[in-house]
């Protein structure tokens, strides 16, 4: 993973053993939740891509998320999450950073964010890191299960 300045920071993939934590963790730093924020889908999501999730913890306690999938064409990422009392410490750049070596690592070639357009505080900091939005483009969505 990426190396980082601060030694008290320390970034890793999630295993099965984290989930209920990641899941709690969410419901407090995370903007909103999503239909596959249960633990058989993150469940799926680390057994199918055991280094996609990624955990931002210092001193022992989880200050940070971020879901970097690769699909083999394109980047993705998901759940960039820190805990409001760990936001402009450094966590989310790091969290960012070592999604974008696993994503460089798989030879992806460019990354794109899910970012809520409400979530104006959000768009700082993915300014501040490089990334930059695509008004053009929309999401759409179709639930396949209730």
């Amino acid at each position: 993973m990426a190396a980082m300045n601060d030694l008290s920071l320390s970034i890793r993939s999630a295993t099965p053993a984290d989930l209920d934590e990641v899941l709690a963790f969410w419901k407090v730093a995370a903007e909103g939740t999503s239909i596959s924020d249960d633990r058989d889908g993150v469940a799926r999501l680390v057994e199918r891509d055991p280094e996609a999730l990624i955990l931002a913890e210092r001193e022992g306690e989880l200050v940070g998320t971020v879901i970097a999938g690769f699909d083999g064409w394109r980047c993705h990422l998901y759940r960039l999450a820190v805990h409001p009392d760990q936001r402009r410490r450094g966590v989310g750049s790091a969290l960012l950073a070592a999604a974008e070596e696993r994503f460089t690592a798989l030879c992806g070639r460019r990354a794109d964010a899910m970012v809520l357009d409400r979530n104006t505080s959000a768009h700082q900091a993915w300014r501040a890191a490089g990334y930059e939005p695509e008004p053009q483009w929309s999401r759409w969505v179709k639930h396949l299960t209730d």
